[in-house]
């Protein structure tokens, strides 16, 4: 297939905007996959900052960091990313160059704990101004349980209507495909 899979463009945006040396935030760790994937964009020299209100999302995401050696650039905060801005030194203020969500539930996890739009919805705002120029907010959007569907409506209704003289936003979506697959929003700070 020479169309990208949802979960692999989403990696493709973020290597487009992150580099050695940058500071990045993983709005929702889960079990690590991105916070190890932005870990080694960013290499020994960059930071990523990575948040969870899960205890058992913390636990795994420290684990998977700890058998790949990369934890020392990640710092994991069991709080909501809606108060990431809280957590972030006020030096990165405006330099971020990536952030990541992965809205839904913790895959193996306790479904019954998802993402909220309100906590998302401040957190894009947050991040909206603590990227640097051309730096991108990606969101894939799994709309498969009823809180997703709610989330995704209210997620899209914000960022439709963001000023398009501060950031470019961008949809990506398999339309032929059955169970709600998941899909991506992008934001781009101009």
């Amino acid at each position: 297939m020479k169309i990208e899979r949802i979960l692999p463009f989403a990696r493709t945006l973020l290597t487009s905007a992150v580099n050695e040396g940058d500071t990045v935030i993983d709005a929702t760790v889960g079990n690590g996959h991105d916070t190890s994937f932005l870990a080694k964009l960013v290499g020994a020299s960059g930071h990523v900052y990575g948040f969870d209100i899960q205890d058992e999302a913390i636990q795994n995401t420290s684990e998977q960091l700890a058998k790949q050696g990369i934890e020392q650039q990640v710092t994991l905060i069991k709080d909501s990313h809606s108060r990431l801005k809280n957590h972030i030194p006020t030096h990165l203020h405006g330099n971020l160059t990536g952030a990541i969500f992965n809205l839904g539930y913790l895959p193996g996890g306790n479904k019954k704990i998802v993402t909220l739009s309100t906590s998302t919805i401040q957190a894009i705002e947050q991040l909206i101004e603590l990227l640097a120029p051309e730096g991108i907010i990606v969101l894939v959007i799994y709309h498969g349980h009823e809180q997703g569907q709610i989330e995704r409506d209210d997620v899209l209704h914000y960022v439709s209507n963001l000023d398009q003289q501060i950031v470019h936003v961008l949809r990506y979506q398999f339309i032929n495909q059955q169970n709600n697959p998941p899909f991506i929003v992008a934001i781009e700070k101009r």
